[in-house]
């Protein structure tokens, strides 16, 4: 029985563990499949500290393979699905896994991306297809290939030893490359309960008190965006050590979510501020008849939200939607509660009880409360992070035994905290510093706009000037006069100097699974040919 499951088993037995769109499996079948896989893994040589790569999707071969890798000693390397082979390949060959596990709606790219890697790994299993099947790959499927449920029906009885392991995610690449960000809190080493112990104490945090904790700690979390995310991964894996059922939505549908709240008695949700804007979207009709009782914690994070969309949300649902800052880097920094943030709007928090924030100016220097800077931080638990083979960027984001996401914020008098903008998304305009996340917000309350993104393009006096890229609104069509009402909107809401110098209109904004912009791709046409912002 597995380390991780076996008082969950004991206490919840045929309850259901893991819901997806395919099958229902309770605590007892979960702990039974997460042992054989442990101990197939271990008989085809992955050992511990090896790290195995998972092209899956919000499926409940993800969770068996996580807490494998959790109570075996390896490193998890969960990869975007919608990557194409050579960015699958850049990091296969980076992370040099011992083993690969795929699902057959991807099999096409991993087939394509293991043959262009310069170090495959040897284990290649594929799930969702039986021996003889085609599956996406067609007649050049390579024989290479294990059946998932095969490994797990042929596996031997005992399983390896139980040891810490833990996730090792790549980061989006927005600026390059991914990086792998390696955490010392999922680091390899020690006895596995020490994962258990560190979901337990995370718990709380994410709305799902341990079993057994509280009054009523019965948990139903649902998991709507993807799990190669560090911030799904953790809500579901955490809220299911912490006893939690979990229900997997692969693919986010706004509708169905409504659906699977009031079918299951969901209590716990997370959301990106995209799909906030899409349920919020939904007919006026099926809002109203929504049914949010069973909902005890909305949290969002990942990315800016708009104070106009977050105060509709708590509209709606009441006020349990609660924000968090933090990164894969740093994990949970800061927490805001509904209450505390519709006093404060465009807060996203006080510092954890655990965590130590500075603002720091270029220099290095600590500036004073409510003047911005770049933040810094600290788990005073001792936890950190490292780059994956690349100790130069490690090195870069730390000082002084502090670390940084590269975001800018302040801190105001009572210890909130605040986002200004990234770093490398700053607008350096006439020597002057512009946020475009302002801009973006005030943008937002546009009636007229659907979408915003910010960013500098040259301007041959000021070095940089503001240039928005907008969505309109069904409906909408741009217009000179339209144009003009948003320049008379801004100077309203925004010193003259902040205010964007120019626009183009787009029928969607880029943005990554976890609702980030991807501004580089709108801003790099704009520096091509300079030395600047590429």
């Amino acid at each position: 029985m597995s380390v991780l499951l076996a008082p969950l088993v004991a206490l919840c037995g045929d309850e259901a563990a893991v819901i997806d769109d395919s099958s229902v499996l309770s605590w007892r079948t979960l702990d039974e499949r997460v042992d054989a896989l442990s101990a197939a893994l271990a008989t085809r040589g992955v050992e511990a500290d090896d790290r195995i790569v998972a092209l899956l999707g919000n499926q409940h071969e993800m969770v068996e393979l996580s807490l494998a890798a959790l109570g075996g000693g390896w490193v998890l390397v969960p990869l975007n699905w919608h990557w194409v082979a050579r960015e699958v390949a850049y990091v296969i060959d980076d992370a040099t896994p011992s083993a690969i596990i795929v699902d057959q709606r991807f099999e096409a790219v991993a087939s394509e991306a293991l043959a262009i890697a310069e170090h495959p790994p040897a284990l290649r299993v594929l799930v969702g297809a039986e021996r003889g099947d085609k599956g996406s790959g067609g007649e050049g499927r390579d024989e290479g290939w294990v059946h998932y449920e095969e490994l797990l029906s042929g596996a031997p009885e005992t399983g390896p030893e139980p040891l810490k392991g833990g996730p090792m995610f790549y980061t989006s690449g927005t600026t390059g490359f991914p990086k792998g960000v390696k955490s010392t809190l999922s680091a390899v080493g020690g006895p596995a309960e020490l994962s258990l112990l560190i979901a337990h104490s995370m718990g709380p945090t994410i709305g799902v008190p341990p079993l057994g904790s509280a009054e009523d700690p019965r948990r139903c979390q649902l998991i709507c965006g993807p799990m190669y995310h560090s911030a799904q991964w953790v809500f579901a894996h955490f809220a299911l050590l912490c006893g939690a059922t979990i229900m997997l939505q692969h693919r986010f549908d706004a509708g169905e979510v409504l659906e699977l709240i009031e079918q299951h008695g969901v209590t716990n949700l997370h959301l990106v501020p995209t799909q906030m804007s899409r349920l919020l979207d939904l007919p006026a009709q099926r809002r109203a008849r929504f049914d949010a009782s069973t909902l005890r914690t909305v949290l969002h994070g990942a990315a800016p939200c708009p104070p106009a969309l977050k105060r509709a949300l708590i509209e709606w649902w009441g006020p349990i939607v609660s924000e968090y800052y933090g990164g894969t880097e740093g994990g949970f920094l800061a927490l805001i509660e509904s209450a505390d943030w519709l006093e404060r709007p465009g807060s996203v928090g006080r510092p954890l009880p655990v965590v130590e924030v500075r603002i720091l100016d270029d220099e290095g220097n600590v500036v004073e409360a409510g003047h911005t800077g770049e933040i810094w931080f600290r788990n005073l638990l001792g936890s950190d992070f490292e780059y994956h083979n690349a100790p130069g960027k490690t090195d870069a984001a730390h000082r002084d035994g502090f670390g940084t996401l590269g975001d800018v914020g302040y801190l105001d008098a009572d210890g909130f905290l605040y986002l200004a903008d990234r770093k490398i998304d700053m607008v350096v305009s006439g020597g002057v510093n512009i946020y475009p996340a302002e801009v973006e917000g005030a943008l937002h309350e546009h009636p007229a706009i659907s979408d915003v993104a910010v960013f500098g393009v040259p301007h041959a006096e000021m070095g940089e000037a503001v240039h928005a890229a907008v969505v309109l609104r069904d409906g909408i069509e741009w217009s000179d006069s339209l144009e003009a009402d948003l320049d008379a909107w801004c100077r309203e809401r925004l010193a003259g100097y902040k205010r964007p110098r120019g626009y183009e209109v787009h029928e969607e904004l880029p943005r990554n699974e976890s609702g980030k912009l991807l501004k580089r791709g709108l801003r790099d046409p704009w520096w091509a040919g300079t030395d600047r912002r590429i």
